[in-house]
C-alpha cells in the first residue's frame, strides 16, 4: 500500500498544468496584418516591375513585424516596426513620399493604440518629424493627452528627443507632379493617386495583447488643415484586447462618419459577430454612405483578415502558425 507521503511526492513530480499536444496546437500564437493603402489597383495599371517592387516592400515590412513577434516582442513594438519601415519608403504615402497639400507642403498624421489598456496617441499636421508613428506612441506613453497637432506636436517631439528632419526630406518629385497635374486638370485626389495612401499594422503578440497603428500623408491637394481618419482614434485606428485591433485606409471623411475601426470591434464585442463578418458589415456601411477603402483586422484569437470595397489593397499577413503572404489585387 502506497503511503500518503509517497503519493503526494509523485503528484508533485507530475507535469501539472502542462498543455496536451492538441491544446498546444489550439493555443493562439502571434498574428500580424499590414496594409499600404487601398484603391483602384489593377494589374493593367501596373508594370511587372512596379508590382514586384510593391510586393517586396510589403514583404520587408511584414518580415520586420514578424521578427519582433517571433522573438517574443510586444504587439506595440511590432506595429511600430512595420510602420517605421513604410514611413521611410517613398512608394507609400506616409512619411517620406507623402503627398502634397494644395499649398505644396507635406503634412503627416498618425495614431497608435494599445489594446491591453486602450491607451492611445495621435498626431496631425506635423511637417518635420521623420517618424510620425513614433511621435504618436510618445504621446500615448506620456499619458497626459491623446491627440496633438501642428507646431505643438512638433515641440513635443523635440522635447522627447525624436528625430527631426527638414520639411524637404519628405518631398519627392513624383508627388509634386501629382499635385501639379491635379491643379492643371482640375482633378480629384484619386484621379492622380489611384489609391488612398495610408499605411498601417495590427498585431496580436504571444501574450495575447493587441495593438494597432496607422500613418499617412493624407490626400493630394488637401486644404485648410484637413485631417482624415488615420489619426482619429475609433475611425482609422482602434485596439481592444477583448475584441480586435483595426487599421483603416480609405476616404477619410466617410470612415470618420462611420467610426469604422471602433464599429468593427463593437460589433464583435457586443453583437458576438465573427471578425470577418464584422469587418465586411462595416465596410458595406461605408460603401452605402458613398465611401471607398478597406481595413485590416486581427481578432483577440489571432485571426487576421482583410475587407475592402476597392479593386485592390496593398496588404499582407503572417502568423506563428506559418502563414506568410502579401497581396495587392482583389481575388488574391
Amino acid at each position: 500500500m502506497i503511503k500518503l507521503s509517497a503519493l503526494l511526492a509523485l503528484l508533485a513530480l507530475a507535469p501539472m498544468g502542462s498543455l496536451s499536444a492538441q491544446e498546444a496546437e489550439e493555443t493562439p500564437g502571434w498574428s500580424l496584418a499590414i496594409h499600404g493603402g487601398a484603391g483602384t489597383l489593377k494589374r493593367e495599371n501596373m508594370s511587372a516591375e512596379q508590382e514586384a517592387e510593391y510586393r517586396a516592400a510589403m514583404q520587408a515590412a511584414l518580415d520586420a513585424g514578424a521578427k519582433v513577434l517571433g522573438e517574443g516582442g510586444s504587439a506595440m513594438d511590432a506595429v511600430e516596426a512595420v510602420i517605421v519601415l513604410l514611413e521611410d519608403d517613398p512608394k507609400f504615402n506616409a512619411g517620406r513620399g507623402a503627398v502634397f497639400t494644395w499649398d505644396g507642403k507635406n503634412e503627416l498624421d498618425s495614431s497608435i493604440m494599445d489594446g491591453s489598456t486602450r491607451a492611445a496617441g495621435a498626431v496631425a499636421g506635423v511637417t518635420t518629424v521623420r517618424h510620425p508613428i513614433r511621435l504618436a506612441r510618445a504621446v500615448m506613453e506620456d499619458g497626459r493627452h491623446v491627440f496633438l497637432s501642428g507646431p505643438g506636436a512638433e515641440q513635443f517631439a523635440a522635447e522627447k528627443g525624436l528625430e527631426i528632419v527638414p520639411p524637404e526630406w519628405f518631398a519627392t518629385e513624383h508627388r509634386r507632379k501629382q499635385l501639379e497635374k491635379m491643379k492643371a486638370e482640375n482633378l480629384a485626389a484619386l484621379d492622380v493617386e489611384f489609391k488612398f495612401g495610408t499605411v498601417g499594422a495590427v498585431a496580436r503578440d504571444s501574450a495575447g495583447h493587441l495593438a494597432a497603428g496607422t500613418s499617412t500623408g493624407g490626400m493630394t491637394g488637401k486644404r485648410w488643415g484637413r485631417i482624415g481618419d488615420s489619426p482619429v482614434i475609433g475611425a482609422g485606428t482602434w485596439a481592444d484586447d477583448r475584441a480586435c485591433a483595426v487599421s483603416a485606409t480609405g476616404s477619410g471623411e466617410y470612415f470618420i462618419r462611420a467610426g469604422v475601426a471602433h464599429a468593427i470591434c463593437a460589433r464583435m464585442l457586443l453583437a458576438g459577430e465573427g471578425v470577418q463578418q464584422a469587418a465586411d458589415a462595416v465596410i458595406a456601411d461605408v460603401g452605402e454612405l458613398g465611401g471607398d477603402g478597406g481595413v485590416i483586422v486581427v481578432s483577440k484569437d489571432g485571426e487576421a483578415v482583410f475587407s475592402f470595397n476597392t479593386p485592390g489593397m496593398y496588404r499582407g499577413r503572417a502568423t506563428s502558425k506559418g502563414v506568410n503572404e502579401v497581396a495587392i489585387f482583389a481575388g488574391e
